[in-house]
């Protein structure tokens, strides 16, 4: 179930900052609505998490996969290059995060 909060809290932040983007410095109350709204939703569900996975692997995985997918946003659907720079990260992000769980973080 953890890993399950674990998943919306992820989605709601990845939600959250491509909202973000959308809301030209906050000026825009719709997606400004929206950023706010999504960061509190992620958090609370951070926070169940927390109850049933360990700090150092929820926090590795949500901001983790959190910025792998809105890297991966910005290419795909708003126009972004993609640079193996770029991807290196990416793929060294993911890398990381695996590694911290095979490590047995608890």
């Amino acid at each position: 179930m953890g890993y399950l909060l674990l998943a919306g809290a992820i989605a709601a932040e990845v939600a959250a900052t491509t909202a973000m983007k959308y809301s030209d410095g906050f000026s825009r109350p719709l997606p400004s609505t929206l950023t706010a709204l999504g960061y509190l939703v992620s958090f609370a569900l951070l926070a169940q998490t927390l109850k049933t996975v360990s700090v150092g692997s929820a926090y590795a995985i949500w901001a983790g996969v959190g910025t792998a997918a809105i890297a991966t946003i910005g290419v795909v659907f708003l126009g972004e290059g993609m640079t193996l720079t770029k991807a290196a990260g990416i793929a060294l992000i993911i890398v990381g995060v695996v590694v911290l769980n095979l490590g047995g973080a608890h």
